[in-house]
């Protein structure tokens, strides 16, 4: 899908945001110049896929140093790993540094399940891309939640393990 067609269903759900264009970013890193620009939660995710072959995209706050270990069983998974680049854009029509939770709308299988932080699920801005990394669009947790569930993409809420 494109992301005409991202800001349309968005539209469509009657679901507000704002968009902030910039240089192509890859990592945590790179965005926090981005940050300042921006008021609200800042997201890193992460597609992972577990050891019974299920996928998933994790949506924890930037800063969050996710423990993989204690995360599958925190959301009802078996041992994971990092998903392959391939699958991320067989499944989800994204490449790394692009990966966002908007790209469920391109998951017609609902191949991949979708966990978001229990953090950024009530906060009033989340900050993710729109289907490409040269670009933040800012929603709130509750509408992100919505939306997905809206493309038949029900949201885990789940408290995200922190390493040490």
């Amino acid at each position: 899908m494109s992301e005409a067609s991202l800001k349309q269903a968005l539209a469509d759900l009657g679901i507000g945001w704002s968009i902030l264009e910039h240089e192509p970013v890859f990592t945590v890193e790179e965005s926090e110049t981005i940050h300042a620009a921006l008021p609200g939660a800042h997201t890193k995710n992460l597609f992972l896929k577990d050891a019974g072959g299920v996928f998933w995209l994790v949506t924890v706050d930037h800063a969050t140093r996710v423990d993989l270990k204690a995360l599958a069983g925190a959301i009802g998974s078996k041992k994971l790993s990092f998903g392959k680049a391939e699958d991320m854009e067989r499944l989800l029509g994204v490449t790394p540094g692009s990966v966002t939770p908007l790209a469920a709308i391109n998951d017609s299988d609902q191949a991949v399940r979708v966990v978001l932080d229990t953090r950024l699920a009530d906060a009033a801005l989340v900050n993710v891309h729109p289907l490409r990394n040269t670009a933040t669009v800012a929603l709130s947790g509750p509408d992100l939640i919505r939306a997905l569930a809206s493309w038949n993409h029900p949201v885990q809420v789940a408290p995200i393990p922190e390493r040490a």
